[in-house]
């Protein structure tokens, strides 16, 4: 099945150059980048489902035309469902781009936009078959630079330019420590083969070294800080793509390292549990605490790593003390939720183009009644909105289910006080999950319900066929995924065995038949009350008044919760903790003529943390600026030397 995935990467180069010789014509290199991305991702995805279902192993090697080794790629079962779950969100989010790109013909050139869609796609799929260190840092590279030009899609906004270099600088400072890992990991086999790569006596060193690298191209807390300003500032189906699949290479990078450094000690899994509480309760208060729509989803990316780290994190204290149900449990929900969290997560960035296509605004604030004027996007994002935040019968649900019974049982049976460290997931895991049902039902009833708070409300549309296609698609496999949980852990199994190292039967998982059957009495239930309601009102005078309307006799959208009134109960619980700041002004008087509130927060990581950091390491490398002389020939003698003290080290780590 190899080959058919390198024929999809030569495909999605071809669409891809054939955009740019398109490139005066910007409906030809619609079809041409777009139709061809979204024909790739499919046949792609069939293949990486094939491989994924047979079990199917295989390899290529070639030589590498520089004195680094060769050319090696395969595919795994580990391998195979990431190029999965890359091509499934890439093919809607190809799909959804045609339609939402449309409006921007004849205003900007889409050619290169297209380009380097195509090409982040492929350098994605890249990544999941390397199999040494060089391809794998090259193609790491190239989605990094691909995703920055598609970030600075509209750079004439400041924002925008500023968004895409917040996001350049904190890639290659995670890259530096991928660097570092793979040079010492070779360094210590004396190659850069996954196959043979090792790290005796230096695997904690490299697990760090992963952790951060990888971290942040994930959005780990406080590496995150990249995360809420460029998905804003992309496109939406750029968003989709990136917050739906690119952030998770980051999981299947530190995943893949996990494979080489050997049986895992109990502390890693305790580290991530930590890594993934941090971040998935910071994550869902700051989305608590945003006003624009595609921000506030961002920041739940931020939480729905945190979840996918805690579940990696039960996995691992299982593996280190050889409980395989705990840690099959803990690698499947884990892998369960990266392809759920990428199903709905690019289906509400879908949504939320969809909100600004059909507004002009995501100012959550300025919306409201869309659901009568959007009824397929608001349905759609409703869906997405119950599977992010893991309710029955929706996909989220299941993979939550997972992590959650790994955590018990490793809390019942996991010797030398490990199960506490996992069962300190689950109360983490239960406030994340009431947080972001808070989060969801603010921004769905603002966004959504009501009566529309301005005129670009107000006058809202319904967007095109090709931007509705890909949601309701996404929004069926929730639906799917949730209502049939057996065949979603069948097909995550294999990548979850390898990872536990389990090569015999899959461990019990509970009664997955006991979800699918709750999921159908709700969705039987839901549909009853909606006949019984239909058939209550047959024949009957229905009148139909304003929302909030309460008996006034002139109600209007300002009696409506705000987006900030609702969150602010919540998020006064946890001051302390986001550093809030108010400004508000309260009626006075009798007759008040105004009154205001307005709560700001702040991103904790980036305010407290990594600015003051930056500017003691702006202070400290300030003392060394007298090494820059201006003169090309003391340059080359840095370089000659960099180079020679790197020759040495490699010749002396490898005893040649």
């Amino acid at each position: 099945m190899l080959l058919p995935i390198l024929l999809c990467l030569a495909l999605l180069c071809a669409s891809a150059v054939a955009a740019v010789l398109a490139g005066r014509s910007d409906r030809t290199a619609l079809l041409a980048g777009a139709g061809g991305c979204a024909v790739s991702c499919a046949l792609g995805a069939a293949a990486a489902a094939a491989a994924l279902v047979d079990g199917t192993k295989s390899s290529l090697r070639a030589r590498w035309p520089l004195p680094v080794g060769e050319v090696h790629v395969a595919l795994d079962s580990l391998s195979s469902f990431f190029l999965l779950c890359v091509f499934v969100v890439s093919g809607l989010a190809a799909v959804y781009g045609a339609g939402y790109l449309r409006a921007s013909i004849g205003r900007r050139r889409l050619a290169p936009a297209l380009f380097f869609f195509n090409l982040l796609v492929a350098s994605m799929a890249v990544v999941a078959i390397a199999r040494d260190g060089i391809l794998f840092l090259v193609a790491w590279e190239v989605m990094t630079l691909a995703s920055f030009f598609l970030v600075t899609f509209e750079n004439e906004r400041e924002e925008v330019r500023r968004a895409g270099m917040t996001y350049l600088i904190a890639s290659q400072i995670g890259v530096v420590f991928l660097f570092v890992l793979f040079a010492m990991l070779a360094r210590s086999s004396g190659t850069y083969d996954f196959d043979r790569l090792g790290a005796a006596g230096l695997a904690d060193t490299a697990f760090v070294l992963a952790l951060a690298g990888f971290g942040t191209k994930a959005g780990f807390w406080p590496a995150h800080v990249w995360l809420p300003d460029a998905h804003p500032a992309a496109p939406s189906p750029v968003s989709a793509l990136m917050s739906g699949v690119m952030i998770k290479m980051g999981i299947y990078g530190l995943l893949r390292t996990l494979t080489f450094l050997g049986p895992p000690p109990e502390w890693w899994g305790a580290a991530l549990i930590v890594v993934g509480a941090v971040s998935g309760v910071a994550g869902v208060l700051h989305a608590l605490a945003q006003h624009d729509l595609k921000r506030l989803l961002a920041y739940h990316s931020v939480e729905n790593i945190g979840i996918i780290a805690l579940g990696v994190g039960v996995g691992l204290l299982g593996q280190s003390r050889g409980n395989a149900a705990v840690a099959f449990l803990g690698y499947a929900g884990a892998l369960l939720h990266v392809a759920n969290h990428g199903l709905f997560k690019g289906l509400l960035f879908q949504g939320a183009g969809s909100v600004f296509h059909g507004t002009g605004t995501r100012d959550i604030e300025s919306l409201g009644g869309l659901y009568r004027r959007m009824p397929v996007t608001a349905t759609t994002f409703l869906a997405g909105s119950i599977a992010i935040c893991g309710l029955p019968p929706l996909n989220g649900f299941v993979s939550e289910w997972l992590i959650y019974l790994g955590a018990f049982r490793g809390g019942a049976a996991l010797p030398g006080g490990w199960g506490a460290w996992t069962l300190a997931a689950i109360p983490v895991l239960a406030l994340i999950g009431g947080l972001a049902a808070a989060c969801f039902v603010k921004a769905f009833g603002v966004v959504f319900l009501g009566e529309p708070r301005t005129a670009a409300a107000a006058n809202a549309h319904e967007s095109g066929g090709a931007m509705r296609a890909p949601m309701v698609a996404g929004a069926l496999l929730c639906l799917t995924i949730g209502l049939w949980p057996a065949a979603a852990v069948r097909l995550v199994a294999p990548a979850a065995s390898l990872l536990a190292n389990l090569p015999g039967a899959i461990p019990d998982v509970g009664p997955l038949g006991a979800l699918t059957r709750v999921g159908a009495v709700l969705l039987a239930l839901v549909l009853l009350l909606a006949l019984l309601r239909r058939a209550l009102l047959r024949g009957r005078d229905v009148s139909v008044g304003a929302t909030w309307g309460c008996g006034y006799a002139a109600p209007g959208p300002r009696m409506q919760y705000t987006a900030s009134s609702f969150a602010q109960p919540i998020l006064a619980l946890f001051a302390p903790v986001i550093h809030s700041r108010v400004d508000a002004k309260g009626p006075d008087g009798y007759f008040p003529a105004q009154a205001r509130y307005e709560e700001h927060v702040g991103d904790m990581a980036g305010e407290r943390l990594l600015v003051p950091a930056t500017r003691r390491v702006v202070r400290a490398l300030s003392r060394v600026h007298a090494i820059q002389q201006g003169r090309l020939q003391l340059y080359l003698v840095y370089i000659a030397a960099t180079l020679v003290v790197l020759l040495v080290w490699q010749l002396v780590g490898s005893g040649r």
